[in-house]
């Protein structure tokens, strides 16, 4: 990519992946170029498929659960053509690592609402809880424990109590309670890996 080209992409990025700088959308940029597969096919989209960007997510966010990081890739791929385009990756980086509450909140009930239809439902809850809780070798059938969970959950945040989250309730919890953010399985960055994330990714920020 030529540097006219990286220039006039990061202007227009800068524009709506509004928490990094120019500077940095270049950065984001480039580093989305080394991690592409080039396509064999040369009409083929050059972007980040699902495998690449889970490997991404596992090695450098140190997510390990299949179905949230199946999810966080949906969020990114906005455009549901099971590539994240470059675009996809700044805008989806933004919200990711610098995000405003109201945006993480919205990527996040995104992320768990699984079907889509606005509500993250109990079956929705006990899926991801499933997923994210340690397996514990006991003699009680684990999945009353999660049951048991999703209903006090419910309990926590169903505001109009009609049995389901919709963004409204999940909203109105984690204001309250900032920790419900991620209250079913880990969809955000760690402060330690979006520091050393950062630090790969923009150390030339510091050499120009």
């Amino acid at each position: 990519m030529n540097r006219k080209k990286l220039q006039k992409l990061a202007e227009s990025l800068c524009r709506t992946a509004k928490h990094f700088n120019k500077i940095e959308v270049e950065c984001l940029i480039k580093l989305f170029h080394t991690l592409v597969v080039e396509p064999s096919d040369r009409h083929a989209i050059v972007g980040l498929d699902r495998n690449t960007f889970r490997n991404i997510l596992h090695v450098t966010f140190g997510m390990t659960d299949d179905m949230i990081m199946d999810r966080v890739f949906r969020a990114f791929d906005k455009d549901n053509d099971s590539c994240v385009s470059v675009t996809e990756w700044v805008e989806g980086l933004s919200i990711f690592l610098r995000g405003t509450l109201e945006e993480k909140m919205k990527y996040c009930f995104e992320v768990y609402d699984l079907n889509g239809d606005g509500y993250i439902s109990r079956e929705e809850m006990f899926h991801m809880l499933k997923n994210s809780l340690l397996k514990q070798p006991s003699e009680e059938d684990p999945d009353e424990g999660i049951k048991d969970l999703v209903e006090i959950t419910l309990k926590k945040m169903d505001y109009d109590h009609d049995g389901k989250l919709s963004y409204t309730d999940f909203e109105k919890a984690v204001r309250d309670e900032n920790l419900l953010l991620e209250a079913f399985g880990p969809c955000l960055p760690d402060i330690k890996s979006s520091m050393a994330f950062e630090m790969q990714a923009f150390q030339e920020t510091g050499d120009m």
